[in-house]
Protein backbone atom coordinates (compact mmCIF):
# COMPACT_ATOMS: atom_id res chain seq x y z
CA UNK A 1 0.00 0.00 0.00
CA UNK A 2 1.21 3.52 -0.80
CA UNK A 3 3.11 5.13 2.11
CA UNK A 4 1.53 8.10 3.86
CA UNK A 5 3.51 11.30 3.43
CA UNK A 6 3.71 13.68 6.37
CA UNK A 7 4.70 17.35 6.35
CA UNK A 8 5.97 18.82 9.62
CA UNK A 9 5.53 22.50 10.38
CA UNK A 10 8.19 23.18 13.00
CA UNK A 11 11.27 21.16 13.97
CA UNK A 12 11.74 22.51 17.49
CA UNK A 13 11.34 20.49 20.68
CA UNK A 14 8.12 18.69 19.74
CA UNK A 15 8.67 18.69 15.97
CA UNK A 16 12.14 17.24 16.39
CA UNK A 17 10.83 14.64 18.83
CA UNK A 18 8.09 13.69 16.38
CA UNK A 19 10.54 13.22 13.49
CA UNK A 20 12.82 11.13 15.68
CA UNK A 21 10.05 8.87 17.04
CA UNK A 22 8.67 8.29 13.54
CA UNK A 23 12.13 7.36 12.27
CA UNK A 24 13.18 5.24 15.25
CA UNK A 25 9.91 3.28 15.51
CA UNK A 26 9.09 3.20 11.80
CA UNK A 27 8.60 -0.56 11.57
CA UNK A 28 6.41 -0.80 14.69
CA UNK A 29 4.36 2.20 13.58
CA UNK A 30 3.80 0.63 10.12
CA UNK A 31 2.59 -2.56 11.83
CA UNK A 32 0.07 -0.57 13.85
CA UNK A 33 -1.05 1.79 11.09
CA UNK A 34 -1.25 -0.82 8.33
CA UNK A 35 1.02 1.22 6.04
CA UNK A 36 4.33 3.03 6.12
CA UNK A 37 4.37 6.61 7.44
CA UNK A 38 7.16 8.88 6.17
CA UNK A 39 8.06 12.46 6.99
CA UNK A 40 8.95 13.75 3.55
CA UNK A 41 8.84 17.53 4.02
CA UNK A 42 9.27 19.99 6.87
CA UNK A 43 9.36 23.74 7.42
CA UNK A 44 11.75 25.18 9.99
CA UNK A 45 13.52 28.48 10.57
CA UNK A 46 16.68 26.87 11.93
CA UNK A 47 18.38 23.51 11.66
CA UNK A 48 17.90 21.36 14.77
CA UNK A 49 20.99 19.16 15.15
CA UNK A 50 19.10 16.71 17.35
CA UNK A 51 16.65 15.79 14.56
CA UNK A 52 17.01 12.72 12.36
CA UNK A 53 16.36 14.55 9.10
CA UNK A 54 17.36 11.79 6.68
CA UNK A 55 15.07 11.86 3.65
CA UNK A 56 13.28 15.04 4.76
CA UNK A 57 13.12 18.00 2.38
CA UNK A 58 13.45 21.02 4.74
CA UNK A 59 12.51 24.56 3.74
CA UNK A 60 11.69 27.80 5.59
CA UNK A 61 8.23 28.34 4.04
CA UNK A 62 5.44 26.47 5.87
CA UNK A 63 2.90 27.36 3.17
CA UNK A 64 5.06 25.54 0.61
CA UNK A 65 4.66 22.40 2.73
CA UNK A 66 0.92 22.93 3.21
CA UNK A 67 0.39 23.40 -0.52
CA UNK A 68 2.55 20.43 -1.59
CA UNK A 69 0.22 17.95 -3.37
CA UNK A 70 2.39 14.97 -2.34
CA UNK A 71 1.65 15.40 1.36
CA UNK A 72 -1.29 13.61 3.01
CA UNK A 73 -1.04 14.82 6.62
CA UNK A 74 0.10 18.22 7.90
CA UNK A 75 1.48 18.24 11.45
CA UNK A 76 1.33 21.78 12.88
CA UNK A 77 3.86 22.27 15.69
CA UNK A 78 4.56 25.99 15.32
CA UNK A 79 2.26 27.07 18.17
CA UNK A 80 0.43 30.33 18.74
CA UNK A 81 -2.55 31.73 16.87
CA UNK A 82 -1.03 33.03 13.63
CA UNK A 83 0.20 31.93 11.19
CA UNK A 84 -0.90 28.55 12.66
CA UNK A 85 -4.60 29.27 12.03
CA UNK A 86 -4.02 30.25 8.40
CA UNK A 87 -1.79 27.25 7.79
CA UNK A 88 -4.27 24.78 9.29
CA UNK A 89 -7.22 26.25 7.39
CA UNK A 90 -5.21 26.19 4.17
CA UNK A 91 -4.26 22.56 4.74
CA UNK A 92 -7.93 21.69 5.28
CA UNK A 93 -8.93 23.61 2.15
CA UNK A 94 -6.33 21.54 0.27
CA UNK A 95 -8.01 18.35 1.51
CA UNK A 96 -5.23 17.38 3.90
CA UNK A 97 -5.68 15.90 7.35
CA UNK A 98 -4.18 17.88 10.23
CA UNK A 99 -2.49 16.88 13.48
CA UNK A 100 -1.63 19.63 15.95
CA UNK A 101 -0.26 20.06 19.47
CA UNK A 102 -1.48 23.66 19.56
CA UNK A 103 -3.95 23.95 22.48
CA UNK A 104 -4.26 27.74 22.13
CA UNK A 105 -5.25 27.39 18.47
CA UNK A 106 -7.89 24.75 19.23
CA UNK A 107 -9.28 26.54 22.29
CA UNK A 108 -9.69 29.86 20.45
CA UNK A 109 -10.30 28.84 16.82
CA UNK A 110 -11.33 25.19 17.14
CA UNK A 111 -15.00 25.74 16.31
CA UNK A 112 -14.05 27.38 12.99
CA UNK A 113 -11.39 24.75 12.23
CA UNK A 114 -13.64 21.76 12.95
CA UNK A 115 -16.46 23.21 10.84
CA UNK A 116 -14.07 23.63 7.91
CA UNK A 117 -12.74 20.09 8.39
CA UNK A 118 -16.25 18.66 8.52
CA UNK A 119 -17.11 20.29 5.19
CA UNK A 120 -13.97 18.96 3.52
CA UNK A 121 -14.25 15.48 5.05
CA UNK A 122 -10.82 15.60 6.71
CA UNK A 123 -9.66 14.93 10.26
CA UNK A 124 -8.11 17.33 12.76
CA UNK A 125 -6.41 15.46 15.61
CA UNK A 126 -5.12 17.29 18.70
CA UNK A 127 -4.33 14.75 21.44
CA UNK A 128 -0.95 16.37 22.14
CA UNK A 129 -2.63 19.72 22.82
CA UNK A 130 -3.69 18.65 26.34
CA UNK A 131 -1.46 17.03 28.98
CA UNK A 132 1.39 16.10 26.62
CA UNK A 133 1.81 12.34 26.45
CA UNK A 134 -1.29 11.48 28.50
CA UNK A 135 -4.02 10.18 26.12
CA UNK A 136 -6.79 12.04 27.93
CA UNK A 137 -8.61 13.24 24.81
CA UNK A 138 -8.79 9.72 23.43
CA UNK A 139 -10.01 8.50 26.83
CA UNK A 140 -12.83 11.05 26.85
CA UNK A 141 -13.79 10.69 23.18
CA UNK A 142 -13.65 6.91 23.01
CA UNK A 143 -12.81 5.03 26.21
CA UNK A 144 -15.46 6.82 28.30
CA UNK A 145 -18.02 7.23 25.50
CA UNK A 146 -20.59 5.12 27.38
CA UNK A 147 -20.58 7.51 30.32
CA UNK A 148 -22.20 10.76 31.21
CA UNK A 149 -19.19 12.69 32.44
CA UNK A 150 -20.09 14.35 35.74
CA UNK A 151 -16.90 16.34 36.34
CA UNK A 152 -13.20 16.38 35.75
CA UNK A 153 -10.30 18.07 37.52
CA UNK A 154 -6.78 18.30 36.21
CA UNK A 155 -3.25 19.39 36.97
CA UNK A 156 -2.61 20.35 33.36
CA UNK A 157 0.32 22.77 33.58
CA UNK A 158 3.61 21.29 34.68
CA UNK A 159 5.28 24.64 35.39
CA UNK A 160 2.71 25.63 37.99
CA UNK A 161 2.81 22.18 39.56
CA UNK A 162 6.60 22.29 39.80
CA UNK A 163 6.45 25.67 41.55
CA UNK A 164 3.83 24.59 44.09
CA UNK A 165 5.70 21.33 44.77
CA UNK A 166 8.96 23.17 45.48
CA UNK A 167 7.16 25.69 47.70
CA UNK A 168 5.69 22.81 49.74
CA UNK A 169 8.68 20.48 49.91
CA UNK A 170 11.43 23.06 50.43
CA UNK A 171 9.62 26.02 51.99
CA UNK A 172 10.63 28.33 49.15
CA UNK A 173 8.94 31.51 47.95
CA UNK A 174 7.06 31.74 44.65
CA UNK A 175 9.49 34.19 43.00
CA UNK A 176 12.51 32.07 43.91
CA UNK A 177 11.05 28.87 42.45
CA UNK A 178 9.80 30.66 39.33
CA UNK A 179 13.35 31.87 38.62
CA UNK A 180 14.61 28.27 38.88
CA UNK A 181 11.79 27.03 36.63
CA UNK A 182 12.88 29.55 34.00
CA UNK A 183 16.52 28.49 34.36
CA UNK A 184 15.55 24.82 33.93
CA UNK A 185 13.43 25.60 30.87
CA UNK A 186 10.11 24.70 32.52
CA UNK A 187 8.88 28.30 32.32
CA UNK A 188 9.22 30.83 29.52
CA UNK A 189 11.00 34.16 29.91
CA UNK A 190 7.48 35.62 30.09
CA UNK A 191 5.79 33.05 32.35
CA UNK A 192 2.32 34.64 32.25
CA UNK A 193 0.57 31.85 30.33
CA UNK A 194 1.80 29.24 32.82
CA UNK A 195 1.59 30.93 36.23
CA UNK A 196 -1.58 32.94 35.56
CA UNK A 197 -3.50 29.91 34.32
CA UNK A 198 -4.01 30.84 30.65
CA UNK A 199 -2.29 27.69 29.35
CA UNK A 200 -4.39 25.53 31.68
CA UNK A 201 -7.55 27.40 30.63
CA UNK A 202 -6.86 26.60 26.97
CA UNK A 203 -6.59 22.92 27.86
CA UNK A 204 -9.61 22.89 30.17
CA UNK A 205 -11.73 24.53 27.46
CA UNK A 206 -10.94 21.60 25.16
CA UNK A 207 -11.56 18.94 27.81
CA UNK A 208 -14.91 20.47 28.84
CA UNK A 209 -16.10 20.62 25.25
CA UNK A 210 -15.32 16.93 24.72
CA UNK A 211 -16.66 15.87 28.11
CA UNK A 212 -20.03 17.62 27.82
CA UNK A 213 -20.60 18.08 24.10
CA UNK A 214 -20.62 21.88 24.02
CA UNK A 215 -18.84 24.32 21.70
CA UNK A 216 -15.39 25.55 22.69
CA UNK A 217 -15.81 28.62 24.90
CA UNK A 218 -12.43 29.80 26.17
CA UNK A 219 -13.70 33.33 26.78
CA UNK A 220 -16.07 32.00 29.47
CA UNK A 221 -13.39 30.14 31.42
CA UNK A 222 -12.66 31.70 34.82
CA UNK A 223 -8.88 31.97 35.15
CA UNK A 224 -6.80 32.67 38.25
CA UNK A 225 -3.07 32.08 38.67
CA UNK A 226 -0.73 31.06 41.48
CA UNK A 227 1.43 34.16 41.74
CA UNK A 228 -0.27 35.26 44.99
CA UNK A 229 0.18 31.93 46.77
CA UNK A 230 2.62 32.22 49.68
CA UNK A 231 4.62 29.55 51.44
CA UNK A 232 2.53 30.36 54.53
CA UNK A 233 -0.60 29.32 52.63
CA UNK A 234 1.10 26.12 51.54
CA UNK A 235 2.15 25.36 55.14
CA UNK A 236 -1.27 26.13 56.64
CA UNK A 237 -2.93 23.90 54.03
CA UNK A 238 -0.59 21.06 55.04
CA UNK A 239 -1.43 21.54 58.72
CA UNK A 240 -5.13 21.22 57.85
CA UNK A 241 -4.59 18.02 55.82
CA UNK A 242 -4.68 19.58 52.34
CA UNK A 243 -2.35 20.42 49.48
CA UNK A 244 -2.61 23.36 47.11
CA UNK A 245 -2.71 22.47 43.42
CA UNK A 246 -3.39 24.66 40.40
CA UNK A 247 -6.45 22.85 39.05
CA UNK A 248 -8.64 23.12 36.01
CA UNK A 249 -12.14 22.07 37.10
CA UNK A 250 -15.23 21.56 34.97
CA UNK A 251 -18.51 20.13 36.25
CA UNK A 252 -21.97 19.74 34.77
CA UNK A 253 -24.77 20.82 37.09
CA UNK A 254 -28.49 21.27 36.61
CA UNK A 255 -27.84 25.01 36.23
CA UNK A 256 -25.05 24.79 33.68
CA UNK A 257 -21.37 23.99 33.28
CA UNK A 258 -18.63 25.12 35.63
CA UNK A 259 -15.45 26.08 33.77
CA UNK A 260 -12.67 27.36 36.04
CA UNK A 261 -8.90 27.37 36.62
CA UNK A 262 -7.58 28.43 40.03
CA UNK A 263 -5.43 27.37 42.98
CA UNK A 264 -7.33 24.72 44.93
CA UNK A 265 -6.96 22.95 48.26
CA UNK A 266 -7.53 19.21 47.89
CA UNK A 267 -7.25 16.52 50.60
CA UNK A 268 -3.69 15.19 50.84
CA UNK A 269 -4.95 11.58 50.66
CA UNK A 270 -6.28 12.02 47.11
CA UNK A 271 -4.04 10.48 44.47
CA UNK A 272 -4.08 13.69 42.44
CA UNK A 273 -2.81 15.64 45.48
CA UNK A 274 0.37 13.55 45.27
CA UNK A 275 1.16 14.40 41.64
CA UNK A 276 4.35 16.43 42.01
CA UNK A 277 6.98 18.25 39.98
CA UNK A 278 6.27 18.84 36.30
CA UNK A 279 3.94 15.86 35.98
CA UNK A 280 0.29 16.21 34.87
CA UNK A 281 -2.82 14.30 35.93
CA UNK A 282 -6.53 14.41 35.10
CA UNK A 283 -9.23 12.92 37.33
CA UNK A 284 -12.49 12.12 35.52
CA UNK A 285 -15.78 11.09 37.15
CA UNK A 286 -18.17 9.14 34.92
CA UNK A 287 -21.61 7.93 35.94
CA UNK A 288 -20.89 4.31 34.96
CA UNK A 289 -17.15 3.93 35.48
CA UNK A 290 -16.77 6.13 38.56
CA UNK A 291 -13.48 7.99 39.09
CA UNK A 292 -10.54 7.35 36.73
CA UNK A 293 -7.11 9.01 36.93
CA UNK A 294 -4.77 9.68 34.00
CA UNK A 295 -1.16 10.49 34.91
CA UNK A 296 2.02 11.17 33.01
CA UNK A 297 4.42 13.67 31.49
CA UNK A 298 2.61 16.80 30.37
CA UNK A 299 5.41 18.21 28.22
CA UNK A 300 8.79 17.37 26.73
CA UNK A 301 10.02 16.34 23.31
CA UNK A 302 9.24 12.64 23.22
CA UNK A 303 6.26 12.48 25.63
CA UNK A 304 4.45 15.05 23.47
CA UNK A 305 5.72 13.40 20.30
CA UNK A 306 4.16 10.16 21.58
CA UNK A 307 0.74 11.81 21.39
CA UNK A 308 1.45 13.48 18.03
CA UNK A 309 2.53 10.20 16.43
CA UNK A 310 -0.46 8.39 17.93
CA UNK A 311 -2.68 10.94 16.19
CA UNK A 312 -0.85 10.42 12.91
CA UNK A 313 -1.41 6.67 13.24
CA UNK A 314 -5.11 7.24 13.97
CA UNK A 315 -5.44 9.41 10.89
CA UNK A 316 -3.63 6.80 8.80
CA UNK A 317 -5.96 4.06 10.02
CA UNK A 318 -9.10 6.01 9.16
CA UNK A 319 -8.12 7.77 5.94
CA UNK A 320 -10.19 5.33 3.91
CA UNK A 321 -13.17 5.43 6.29
CA UNK A 322 -16.36 7.28 5.37
CA UNK A 323 -16.01 10.68 7.13
CA UNK A 324 -19.49 10.29 8.63
CA UNK A 325 -18.30 7.18 10.52
CA UNK A 326 -15.19 8.68 12.11
CA UNK A 327 -15.02 9.67 15.77
CA UNK A 328 -16.21 13.32 15.79
CA UNK A 329 -13.65 16.00 16.67
CA UNK A 330 -15.41 16.96 19.91
CA UNK A 331 -16.73 13.42 20.60
CA UNK A 332 -20.34 14.32 19.74
CA UNK A 333 -21.79 14.66 16.23
CA UNK A 334 -21.56 18.35 15.20
CA UNK A 335 -25.35 18.77 15.06
CA UNK A 336 -25.64 17.28 18.57
CA UNK A 337 -23.56 19.86 20.46
CA UNK A 338 -25.70 21.40 23.18
CA UNK A 339 -26.19 25.00 24.23
CA UNK A 340 -25.84 24.25 27.96
CA UNK A 341 -24.71 27.55 29.49
CA UNK A 342 -21.36 28.09 31.20
CA UNK A 343 -21.97 29.37 34.72
CA UNK A 344 -20.40 32.68 35.77
CA UNK A 345 -17.93 32.26 38.59
CA UNK A 346 -20.10 34.01 41.16
CA UNK A 347 -22.70 31.22 40.79
CA UNK A 348 -20.23 28.40 41.49
CA UNK A 349 -20.54 26.50 44.76
CA UNK A 350 -17.36 25.38 46.51
CA UNK A 351 -15.66 25.41 49.92
CA UNK A 352 -12.95 27.91 50.82
CA UNK A 353 -9.68 28.47 52.63
CA UNK A 354 -9.48 31.99 54.08
CA UNK A 355 -6.43 33.67 55.61
CA UNK A 356 -6.50 37.13 57.15
CA UNK A 357 -4.32 39.34 59.33
CA UNK A 358 -6.29 40.72 62.28
CA UNK A 359 -5.70 42.84 65.33
CA UNK A 360 -4.71 40.58 68.23
CA UNK A 361 -7.37 41.61 70.72
CA UNK A 362 -10.60 40.17 72.15
CA UNK A 363 -13.75 40.21 70.03
CA UNK A 364 -12.10 40.22 66.60
CA UNK A 365 -12.92 36.59 65.82
CA UNK A 366 -16.52 37.15 66.85
CA UNK A 367 -16.83 40.03 64.36
CA UNK A 368 -15.49 37.88 61.55
CA UNK A 369 -17.66 34.85 62.34
CA UNK A 370 -20.75 37.07 62.63
CA UNK A 371 -20.19 38.31 59.07
CA UNK A 372 -19.70 34.77 57.78
CA UNK A 373 -22.80 33.56 59.59
CA UNK A 374 -24.81 36.43 58.14
CA UNK A 375 -23.93 35.16 54.66
CA UNK A 376 -24.88 31.58 55.54
CA UNK A 377 -21.24 30.43 55.64
CA UNK A 378 -20.30 27.69 58.13
CA UNK A 379 -16.76 27.20 59.42
CA UNK A 380 -15.28 23.70 59.04
CA UNK A 381 -11.89 24.23 60.72
CA UNK A 382 -9.77 27.10 62.03
CA UNK A 383 -6.20 27.94 63.03
CA UNK A 384 -5.23 31.11 64.89
CA UNK A 385 -1.56 32.04 64.99
CA UNK A 386 -0.91 34.44 67.85
CA UNK A 387 1.20 37.50 67.18
CA UNK A 388 4.89 37.46 68.03
CA UNK A 389 6.06 39.32 71.09
CA UNK A 390 5.87 43.05 70.49
CA UNK A 391 3.43 42.71 67.60
CA UNK A 392 -0.33 43.09 67.69
CA UNK A 393 -1.34 41.30 64.46
CA UNK A 394 -2.43 37.66 64.44
CA UNK A 395 -3.13 35.30 61.51
CA UNK A 396 -6.55 33.67 61.28
CA UNK A 397 -6.96 30.73 58.91
CA UNK A 398 -10.37 29.18 58.25
CA UNK A 399 -11.82 26.40 56.14
CA UNK A 400 -15.50 26.86 55.27
CA UNK A 401 -18.20 24.53 54.10
CA UNK A 402 -19.52 24.83 50.54
CA UNK A 403 -21.23 28.08 49.62
CA UNK A 404 -22.14 30.04 46.48
CA UNK A 405 -19.25 32.29 45.44
CA UNK A 406 -21.23 35.55 45.42
CA UNK A 407 -22.04 35.00 49.11
CA UNK A 408 -18.36 34.56 49.85
CA UNK A 409 -17.51 37.65 47.78
CA UNK A 410 -19.86 39.73 49.94
CA UNK A 411 -18.52 38.23 53.16
CA UNK A 412 -14.93 39.00 52.15
CA UNK A 413 -15.90 42.56 51.20
CA UNK A 414 -17.39 43.11 54.63
CA UNK A 415 -14.51 41.47 56.50
CA UNK A 416 -11.94 43.58 54.66
CA UNK A 417 -13.93 46.69 55.62
CA UNK A 418 -13.45 45.98 59.35
CA UNK A 419 -10.92 48.28 60.98
CA UNK A 420 -9.47 45.28 62.84
CA UNK A 421 -8.44 43.55 59.56
CA UNK A 422 -5.05 44.43 58.08
CA UNK A 423 -4.91 44.18 54.29
CA UNK A 424 -6.74 41.81 51.95
CA UNK A 425 -8.25 38.43 52.79
CA UNK A 426 -6.51 35.57 50.98
CA UNK A 427 -9.09 33.22 49.45
CA UNK A 428 -8.30 29.79 47.93
CA UNK A 429 -11.07 27.48 46.79
CA UNK A 430 -11.33 23.96 48.19
CA UNK A 431 -12.57 20.78 46.48
CA UNK A 432 -12.95 17.33 48.06
CA UNK A 433 -13.08 15.65 44.59
CA UNK A 434 -15.11 12.77 45.96
CA UNK A 435 -18.45 13.26 44.19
Amino acid sequence: MKPIHVGLLGLGTVGGGTANVLARNAAEIARRAGREIRVTHAAARDHNPDVNSDGIDICDDPFAVVNNPQIDIIVELIGGYDPARKLVLQAIENGKHVVTANKALIAIHGNEIFEAAQKKGVMVAFEAGVAGGIPIIKALREGLAANQIEWLAGIINGTGNFILTEMRDKGRDFEDVLAEAQMLGYAETDPTFDVEGIDAAHKLTILASIAFGVPLQFEKTYTEGISKITREDVNYAEQLGYRIKHLGVTRKTNKGIELRVHPTLIPERRLIANVDGVMNAVLVQGDAVGPTLYYGAGAGAEPTASAVVADIIDVARTMTVDPENRVPHLAFQPNELSDTPVLPMDQIETAYYLRMQAADRPGVLAEVTQILGGQGISIEAMIQKESAEGENIASIIMLTQRVIENQMNEAIRRIEALDVIDGDVTRIRLEQLDK
